[in-house]
């Protein structure tokens, strides 16, 4: 390698390190971006977040997943519902979007599961078949989640798990729209509020069957991960100019260097499903047009990424040698200090940032030139998993602020589902 990683900005804390290499992002630029902030009355902003201010303007609600950190624990599932998961082997999680991508990333992280957890979009209906055609349906139950119960793709799926059981009382419906869990004869309900966006929802009971498998234990030190990065972003000031850094560093990329695609790499096994999280939060929370007050015209980057040791061996050589520009985040953890993999996320940080021109060949030569941010966490836990989730959010709501965009809306997503149902009712679908 032909010199050592430059490092232009380094956070530490007992928690995890971020180790951003950026070049040319200088503090004169942060300050340039952070004048830009104040003007915005940012901070104002944040209080109104966790205020329950209507910050979701175009719906007219609060977004209100801070509060569930914050009030944690307000309610106790019915022990009905409890039994109910204890007394099956199989739990069939039915859903899509923030009602997957949560429930599952949890569940993976969490590990050494009781239960055989399967997972179904429900677009096809071969997804479900090949997913139950081992199963007994004396041994199955379902977890039906969706915010409003309507969701095409769930709806199917259910269905289908509906003709597949022919029992009722193994179906558990998690939504916050109980009077259409009913119309489908469920009995179980579980509701959480409306101002409870999908993409943040992995703090509500719709990753209730994580709470379960462990008695609370993991879901609680999961929320308390993410209260604790709450708590920073309103009281540390160090930690806010982490979050501001990762931020402005984004929106800077993207507008000012032409880096509208984003890699999200995990090299932590547990936390492997992380970049399909984090695809949804980001992408659907800025994938819109900025305020016509906002001096930036680019939005929300492109995410793409996966579990860091696979995707190495997929398409890295298009961030080593290609001709795209493309940034990073890489994620790794002391805890594996020994493994491949850590070893794998600390040598792939420092070739993309640096590239390799002491290689013989013209051909093998690496670019280098990478902008990434090295995130390096203490611990595999689920408070990490908690504070790192939470720190995203941050993330993603300074950047909405600074755009001038609503974080907590998705009409492009609604389009879809309402065209979808149009087509379906026309085709005799």
């Amino acid at each position: 390698m032909s010199k050592e990683n430059s490092i232009n900005y380094k956070y530490e804390n007992e928690i995890l390190s971020c180790e951003s290499y950026i070049k040319e992002f200088t503090n004169k630029i942060f300050e340039e971006f952070d004048s830009k902030s104040e003007k915005l009355k940012l901070l104002s902003k944040i209080d109104d977040l966790f205020n329950g201010k209507k910050v979701n303007s175009t719906e007219g609600r609060a977004a209100w997943h801070t509060k569930i950190r914050d009030e944690y624990p307000s309610t106790t599932s019915d022990q009905k519902y409890i039994e109910l998961f204890n007394s099956s082997n199989n739990i069939i999680n039915i859903g899509i979007g923030g009602s997957f991508e949560g429930p599952k990333l949890l569940i993976e992280a969490e590990g050494n599961t009781k239960k055989n957890h399967i997972f179904i979009t429900g677009s096809d209906y071969q997804e479900f078949k090949e997913k139950t055609k081992l199963l007994d349906p004396n041994e199955t139950i379902f977890i039906v989640s969706s915010k409003s119960f309507k969701t095409e793709e769930t709806i199917a799926t259910l269905k289908s798990a509906i003709n597949w059981s022919g029992d009722m009382n193994k179906f558990l419906a998690i939504t916050s729209d109980k009077s259409e869990a009913i119309k489908y004869d469920i009995k179980n309900i579980l509701e959480f509020d409306k101002e409870i966006g999908g993409r943040y929802s992995i703090w509500s009971d719709i990753s209730i069957a994580a709470r379960w498998e462990n008695n609370s234990e993991y879901e609680q030190n999961f929320i308390m991960g993410g209260k604790q990065a709450d708590k920073e972003l309103k009281e540390d000031s160090r930690y806010l100019r982490f979050v501001k850094t990762l931020s402005f560093s984004d929106i800077w990329l993207n507008n000012h260097k032409n880096k509208h695609t984003r890699a999200v790499l995990s090299y932590v096994w547990k936390f492997r499903s992380f970049p399909d999280y984090i695809q949804q939060l980001e992408m659907e929370s800025l994938g819109k047009k900025s305020s016509n007050l906002s001096e930036f015209n680019k939005t929300g980057q492109t995410i793409f990424g996966g579990y860091g040791p696979t995707a190495q061996h997929s398409y890295f050589q298009l961030l080593h040698q290609g001709t795209q520009n493309i940034c990073a985040d890489i994620i790794t953890s002391k805890e594996n200090i020994k493994s491949l993999a850590y070893a794998q996320a600390i040598t792939q940080a420092k070739i993309l940032s640096n590239g390799a021109d002491d290689l013989l060949k013209e051909e093998e030569k690496i670019n280098g030139n990478v902008p990434l941010n090295l995130f390096i966490l203490n611990r595999i836990n689920a408070y990490t998993l908690g504070y790192l989730i939470a720190t995203w959010e941050h993330r993603t709501f300074i950047s909405a602020t600074m755009l001038g965009i609503n974080p907590f809306d998705q009409f492009g997503v609604s389009a879809g589902k309402i065209f979808t149902k149009k087509y379906l009712e026309e085709n005799g679908g």
